[in-house]
């Protein structure tokens, strides 16, 4: 959630940011009325508890008339302060639930539109001419296929639409993938996580999913716990109700989990193959920062991201995501694409937000710097969504005959293996 104290010194900047995004800007102007209604009968209960104190103090000394009197008005005072306390709650629940409802700022820089509208800051790595190779690039399934690394059909058959067994060499790439990935990711100084896949209502309302993104959230009505649709959110979550010490700043954290996703959005949408399904695993990044250090932060973020890409030898594309596109608890959002050469064009890969103090106030974890105690700042970025990053890997490193070349990084994990080899019908 953002600041009280800033929505009302600059309403007209939290209006921008929620027109910016496509949302609701009446709710700044109803929020704001809720806030003065809560400040209000705050100031009422105060003064009412003040006098009824006053007031039991001269009932003792008072007798006969006066005595009767005081004892009336002690009376009147006590329903008023029930009620003036009824108020006061009743206008702080309101104010609360209108607070949550309401998306984090902005970042001045983010360009303004809807999820096309992003701008393109940078280019990696060179696109293949397989045209001058002599030869029609195959899709990730089909290559999935002969090489006995990708099942969609049983994976269909046991559990669904996007669902799908990783079988053989492609179990190996997964395995090689995440191992590469945490093993960056160390070096980086990050503390390897292995965390919950079900975590508690707070958790997951806390960093912002139970609002934009609730129609893909799994739900289990029986426990009251939600599937998670990444690690971000445990993560976020591990240090709730926690004071943190200025000097251990930054904490770092990469977590690797499954990861859960109704994707009740995407209908029609990446239906062929293991590009959009509903469980895959991902290694995520997660910093704890002072607030003076996030934008700091999530370059370094970005930075890891590339190295990572850049070491998969895949070309891609870095790009600032458009203000409608950011999600509710991003101020800025770095996307890197990678080229799909059978789709011609790029498409996410991985993802850094940068969400400031936002989910910090909603999981109440503060810093302590000297005397002061205020709220931090949390960033997030995926390192590996597994399967997207194979569905790269097959597409981008592939050869004529139904190979596909390992990328130096990964070969260590794969026992040395340069080349994944069709396999035998």
């Amino acid at each position: 959630m953002i600041d009280l104290r800033l929505l009302r010194e600059d309403p007209d900047r939290v209006r921008a940011s929620q027109r910016a995004r496509g949302e609701d800007v009446a709710l700044v102007d109803s929020l704001l009325s809720a806030d003065e209604r809560r400040r209000s009968s705050g100031v009422r209960f105060d003064e009412l508890r003040a006098e009824q104190k006053a007031l039991g103090k001269l009932i003792p000394k008072a007798s006969g008339d006066e005595k009767a009197e005081l004892l009336k008005k002690a009376s009147q005072l006590a329903a008023d302060v029930k009620a003036a306390d009824a108020e006061r709650d009743t206008a702080d629940a309101e104010t609360q639930e209108l607070l949550l409802r309401l998306s984090n700022l902005v970042h001045p820089e983010v360009p303004v539109g809807g999820e096309e509208d992003f701008v393109t800051l940078e280019t990696h790595g060179t696109i293949r001419d397989f045209g001058a190779e002599g030869f029609d690039p195959k899709d990730h399934l089909e290559l999935g296929t002969v090489l006995g690394a990708i099942d969609v059909e049983r994976g269909a058959k046991v559990s669904g639409s996007r669902f799908y067994f990783l079988t053989g060499v492609g179990a190996l790439l997964e395995l090689a993938l995440v191992n590469a990935a945490i093993a960056q990711a160390t070096a980086a100084g990050f503390t390897p996580m292995l965390t919950p896949a079900l975590v508690r209502p707070q958790s997951m309302a806390g960093t912002g999913f139970l609002g934009q993104a609730a129609q893909d959230v799994y739900h289990l009505d029986k426990d009251d716990l939600y599937l998670v649709g990444t690690s971000e959110v445990p993560l976020a979550a591990y240090h709730m109700d926690e004071i943190i010490d200025a000097d251990r700043l930054p904490l770092r954290y990469a977590g690797f989990s499954p990861c859960f996703r109704r994707e009740a959005g995407s209908h029609g949408k990446d239906t062929r193959g293991i590009f959009r399904v509903h469980q895959f695993d991902k290694v995520e990044m997660f910093s704890y920062v002072d607030p003076a250090d996030s934008q700091a932060e999530h370059q370094r973020l970005l930075e890891w991201e590339k190295q990572w890409l850049t070491s998969l030898e895949l070309p891609f594309r870095v790009i600032d995501v458009a203000s409608a596109d950011l999600g509710s608890s991003a101020a800025r959002k770095f996307d890197c694409e990678a080229w799909i050469p059978t789709q011609g064009k790029y498409r996410e890969l991985t993802s850094t937000s940068d969400c400031t103090e936002f989910q910090s106030r909603r999981l109440s974890i503060r810093m302590r710097d000297g005397k002061q105690v205020k709220p931090l700042a949390t960033l997030n970025g995926t390192l590996c969504a597994v399967p997207r990053t194979i569905v790269a890997i097959l597409e981008n490193h592939q050869q004529a005959d139904g190979s596909v070349r390992v990328p130096e990084v990964l070969r260590p994990y794969l026992g040395g293996r340069e080349i994944l080899e069709p396999v035998a019908k």
